[in-house]
């Protein structure tokens, strides 16, 4: 950055849901917001996460003076153990998002080396010409804040993931006269979460899900099992509540679930009875009207617990016919399908299933236009950037800045690695732009799943693949004996020998033509295979196979 302006950037987490991350940075001082993860779609083939570009931090590594984390759900906290294997800065964050940061560093490995600063709302930090302080927002995770930047350049402020639900669970309630506050010192430059912005009025209080779920755990006859997000802390309590009040030990299926429930119980977010957690092959002693399970999957997920009860492929527990399965949270866009396939192999276990937004059984953890519109009428800010969401999320979000007197022209709908930058007063978008896209995670590979070998995955999914195996004289480069042909996701050979017999022909009749041009060279001889076996084979069955020619000399 040359000269002083200050520069406000998101490397991700507009026009998608998921892998939060901002910058604010003004002069040398770089603070991060968020560093989140999200998880693939059904096109990225064996793909197990979606982290940000943070090229431009590895870049101005001398300037990152730290990461401010906003709250502990996956799509702001997922992609930390990733950044800090690159870069190792300081984090700061509430005590439950710091315990559960430090549930994940100790996976990697990576907890003895990071520096971690617990903060709250009264916490005020100095990163050289940036001051932060906080104000407490409530979500569906406790130990939630918004942030604010004074900068020479006048106040930012970043709202994290918020609704204003006024009967709080934990009761946490929202800062509204610190937020009123702010506002009235002047904001420069909002940012807030659109997730909501296409719904109507207000997000009802997470506290009217606590009646709906004691009401179901009073009218199972047989086991109960619950699943909803682990992070959601709220929503945990209230289980427990209805296991206590109905007299039910409770298990614990899915291993963030276990994770998650471990943290918030030793610091204090959790209250369960001393007596009621079991272990999931206890659960078979009891009778079934005195068990409860909470488990992962509200989602779908292939590999969680709840699908893996759906399959009865879950080595600890079973479900049985009559048993009631309760999916508290409602499917993220794109995870329909996979939700609707769960309750589909519940019923036909023979589970009484309570689901759906009919069920009452969940309710948003961010606030609707209503809220919204509150939070900007609070702030009042000049500029407005809405953030934490889908294109048109943002669209409906900017709409309501300008129902509450946010001038059209001081809006910014940006795209990942856009710049609005601020000097003399004067607020815009840069027509500069930051490094900002998708790192993929796979296994232990971070980074290197590129489009070509998505491309290779897409094709061997759709076809298949086919391997022919050629063995040349060494001598003279002669084909010694017949093709040997493999096939795997293409046809299934022994149904297929016709082809194979000419598929064999034809890279046989292809390779003494070659041998008689003198074109013996294995790079053109392999091409020339898979154009020849390719046209003839998209000819006989319109498929597209992957085609691998082996060339072994002897």
């Amino acid at each position: 950055m040359s000269g002083a302006q200050l520069w406000i950037a998101a490397l991700g987490g507009v026009n998608e849901i998921g892998k939060n991350m901002y910058l604010v940075q003004y002069a040398d001082d770089i603070i991060v917001i968020d560093c989140g993860a999200k998880f693939p779609d059904e096109s990225l083939l064996g793909i197990d996460l979606i982290i940000p570009d943070v090229s431009y931090l590895l870049n101005n590594i001398d300037k990152v003076r730290g990461l401010v984390v906003t709250h502990g759900h996956e799509d702001h906290i997922g992609g930390i153990p990733y950044l800090l294997k690159q870069l190792n800065i300081p984090i700061y964050a509430s005590r439950l998002t710091l315990g559960l940061i430090e549930n994940k560093l100790k996976e990697h490995g990576l907890l003895r080396q990071t520096s971690l600063h617990c903060i709250d709302a009264d916490s005020t930090l100095d990163f050289g010409t940036i001051t932060t302080t906080f104000f407490n927002t409530n979500h569906s995770i406790p130990d939630c804040l918004g942030v604010v930047f004074d900068t020479p350049e006048g106040t930012v402020v970043h709202t994290g993931d918020f609704k204003f639900d006024m009967t709080p669970v934990n009761k946490q309630y929202p800062d509204l006269h610190r937020m009123a506050e702010i506002g009235k010192k002047g904001v420069k430059i909002l940012l807030s979460e659109s997730t909501n912005a296409e719904r109507l009025g207000f997000t009802p209080s997470e506290r009217l899900v606590g009646s709906h779920m004691e009401e179901a755990f009073k009218n199972a006859e047989q086991r109960i099992f619950v699943s909803t997000f682990a992070s959601n802390v709220h929503r945990l309590q209230q289980v427990v509540d209805a296991a206590h009040h109905t007299g039910r030990k409770l298990a614990l299926l899915g291993r963030s679930m276990v994770a998650v429930v471990g943290v918030a119980q030793e610091l204090g977010y959790l209250d369960i009875p001393d007596d009621m957690l079991i272990e999931p092959a206890e659960a078979a002693d009891l009778p079934p009207e005195q068990c409860a399970v909470l488990c992962t999957g509200s989602q779908g997920e292939p590999m969680a617990a709840l699908s893996r009860l759906a399959n009865s492929s879950n080595r600890l527990m079973e479900i049985h016919a009559g048993d009631t399965v309760l999916i508290a949270a409602n499917p993220i866009p794109g995870n329909e399908r996979n939700v609707a396939r769960i309750v589909d192999n519940l019923y036909i276990l023979g589970a009484r299933v309570i689901y759906g937004s009919r069920s009452e059984l969940h309710v948003s953890g961010h606030g609707s236009q209503e809220e919204l519109k509150l939070m900007l009428t609070l702030m009042k800010p000049e500029y407005f950037i809405p953030v934490h969401g889908e294109y048109r999320m943002l669209h409906h979000h900017s709409l309501l800045a300008e129902a509450v007197g946010v001038n059209p022209e001081n809006i910014f709908i940006l795209k990942n690695g856009d710049i609005v930058e601020a000097a003399g007063g004067t607020v815009r978008q840069s027509g500069k732009k930051l490094t900002a896209g998708q790192i993929l995670v796979d296994g232990l590979g971070i980074g290197d799943i590129g489009n070509v070998v998505l491309r290779d995955r897409r094709q061997l999914s759709a076809d298949g693949i086919l391997i022919t195996v050629i063995t040349l004289s060494q001598t003279d480069g002669r084909l010694l004996n017949s093709p040997d042909t493999i096939s795997r996701g293409f046809i299934y050979i022994r149904n297929s020998e016709t082809l194979m017999d000419e598929i064999n022909q034809l890279v046989t009749d292809t390779l003494h033509k070659m041998h008689k041009a003198d074109l013996g060279q294995w790079n053109i001889m392999k091409q020339t295979i898979k154009d020849v076996l390719g046209k003839f084979l998209y000819e006989k069955t319109k498929r597209r196979p992957m085609i691998l020619p082996i060339i072994i000399e002897v």
